[in-house]
């Protein structure tokens, strides 16, 4: 989905063997045609083969073609630092494992690499090496990369760092803001280390992209070394303008009030399932094929507020890209929409809150089979750098089996979205406070962890009968320090049935600080499933784990006792 408008470039490329056999330099661009050049923006990327290896060019190439092919095929969700360096980290690891095939580790699979990536108002670095990037920005010329070399003499220098070197290498990455104008150059050193900086802004400054890249790979033909380079002009950035923004939102006008029997774009309206002063949900029956489905309409209230409009757009976006059992399916129409709504699977299941009531007398085992899907829905939206926000039992349906699906995309943080400028302020909404991590209202960045509480919140309600950890003085902590003089409840007090240890498994989950949680939400579902005696205090651990010695001295006693009365009694 792009609601911004584009960003648009010149470029330019040149590249030359010199007077070395082969060319061991690589270079190329993307720039698609489609929705992905807002999630993902434009990949351009330059490499130089290591000299020294016997497979540079190889190395070079792969390097160059890998990242500008699996980049492009990472989640859309994904922030462009997350999906960067996941891609780089898998090339480097097999460009190592093939330059094991050779003789020495300097033989191998071995590159410098520096890739930008521009995306709505952001450029994006990697790099690795000492090939370069460069920035002109009026007049001004800047090296925005750090070279990763030795130098040893005047005509000498050694690589600290390159691609495929060693197993698990660090590559920098850093961001800066784009300006219209702007013109970056990526080089390999048979451009830079022949040209000083003066040449190279006096060409950038003088020539369009085009012209630029073929003057400056002319002016360094006295190198001994491959010569390659690219430019890159900023014609033009996504919209900045509000009223342009919100028209490109708002081509689609809202739905009226629909009642049973009333039909909008071959979909026939059987009743009202819900209606709020957000949005409207109806079933519906497809005409063509029969089937039921949920028709989901914005309020009209909000027709005139391009932060809901792009939000609810984004709801059926994540739907649509974020494909599991446990979550709730999206379904594409089959023909163009003359109004803004979206579809949804119909599915027959109550809520969380519901079945609650419905099984007052649910067992832990029943409990964690139902927090286990949450978690498993949950985590196949995280897979997408995506939170939800707003986990509650309203936001979750229990269907016979039981199967849970969980609802609502409507909160949903989404890392790659948050990287796209927006001329209008976003609202993120806070969900629900009872079952809402605390960093939301401290102002801590929300992660992966703050689902976690949600999810731990409402483990704690499904066992304790709808009660809340913290009691009533919840609603009432802003800050921090709120959070942390809150005292814990323990779900002991509310259902004597509850283990110690699965209580403690449960209090780790809604620590106030994200730091004391849980690392992962695997590590929670396996502490409520199986014993974990660390989380306890000492004084509530068994008695022969507190003391062990004391315990087999009172045993061994206790024995001696027994033979000592048998005896007696004979």
């Amino acid at each position: 989905m792009h609601l911004r408008g584009d960003i648009q470039t010149t470029i330019g490329q040149a590249t030359h063997t010199g007077p070395k056999e082969k060319n061991e330099d690589s270079l190329g661009v993307r720039i698609p045609r489609d929705e992905t050049l807002a999630t993902k923006g434009i990949a351009a990327v330059i490499a130089d083969g290591v000299s020294a290896a016997s497979a540079a060019k190889e190395a070079s190439e792969a390097a160059v073609l890998g990242f500008l092919t699996d980049y492009y095929e990472t989640p859309e969700p994904w922030e462009v630092k997350t999906a960067g360096q996941r891609v780089l980290s898998a090339l480097n690891r097999w460009m190592f494992s093939q330059g094991l095939g050779y003789h020495s580790q300097e033989k191998g699979f071995v590159c410098t690499f520096t890739a930008l990536v521009l995306k709505s108002h952001t450029g994006h670095l990697f790099h690795i090496g000492d090939s370069r990037l460069y920035r002109l920005r009026k007049g001004t010329l800047e090296q925005l990369s750090s070279d990763h070399s030795t130098q040893v003499s005047a005509q000498t220098s050694y690589l600290t760092r390159a691609l495929g070197l060693v197993f698990n290498p660090q590559i920098d990455y850093r961001t800066f803001d784009l300006q219209l104008g702007d013109v970056f150059l990526l080089s390999t050193d048979g451009i830079h280390d022949e040209l000083s900086e003066s040449k190279i802004r006096m060409v950038l400054k003088a020539f369009e992209p085009q012209e630029a890249a073929d003057a400056l790979a002319k002016a360094a033909e006295k190198s001994t070394d491959n010569r390659s380079c690219m430019v890159v002009k900023i014609d033009s950035l996504p919209d900045s303008n509000k009223d342009e923004v919100f028209r490109r939102l708002a081509q689609l006008p809202f739905p009226p009030d629909l009642s049973p029997g009333m039909e909008l774009d071959g979909y026939r309206v059987d009743r009202v399932l819900t209606a709020t002063k957000n949005t409207q949900l109806y079933l519906v029956t497809e005409q063509d094929s029969g089937r039921q489905l949920v028709m989901k309409t914005p309020s009209v209230s909000f027709s005139d507020d391009p932060s809901y409009l792009e939000r609810f757009a984004l709801e059926e976006w994540i739907g649509l890209r974020t494909q599991h059992l446990n979550l709730v399916k999206v379904i594409k129409p089959n023909q163009a929409r003359t109004r803004c709504y979206y579809l949804l699977e119909f599915v027959q299941g109550i809520t969380l809150s519901r079945w609650c009531d419905a099984n007052p007398n649910a067992g832990l085992e029943d409990v964690v089979a139902i927090v286990s899907q949450i978690i498993d829905g949950v985590r196949a939206l995280h897979r997408k750098d995506t939170l939800h926000q707003d986990l509650k039992p309203d936001n979750i349906l229990v269907l016979p089996g039981p199967v849970v699906k969980v609802i609502d995309y409507g909160s949903c943080h989404i890392g790659g979205i948050s990287e796209i400028a927006s001329p209008f302020e976003r609202h993120s909404a806070l969900g629900t406070i009872d079952f809402s991590a605390p960093e939301y209202r401290y102002g801590s960045r929300p992660t992966s962890k703050s689902d976690l509480f949600s999810i731990a919140a409402i483990t704690y309600y499904l066992v304790t009968r709808q009660q809340h950890p913290f009691g009533e003085a919840w609603e009432k902590a802003q800050s921090l320090r709120d959070f942390t003089t809150l005292s814990y409840i323990s779900a002991t007090r509310h259902n004597p049935m509850v283990p110690l240890w699965f209580d403690a498994a449960l209090k780790k989950a809604l620590s106030p600080t994200p730091a004391a949680r849980p690392e992962t939400m695997s590590e929670f579902l396996a502490n409520l499933k199986n014993p974990d005696y660390s989380l306890l205090g000492k004084e509530a651990l068994p008695f022969m784990e507190r003391d062990p010695v004391l315990f087999w001295k009172i045993c061994s006693a206790l024995l001696l006792l027994i033979m000592i009365l048998s005896h007696v009694l004979r």
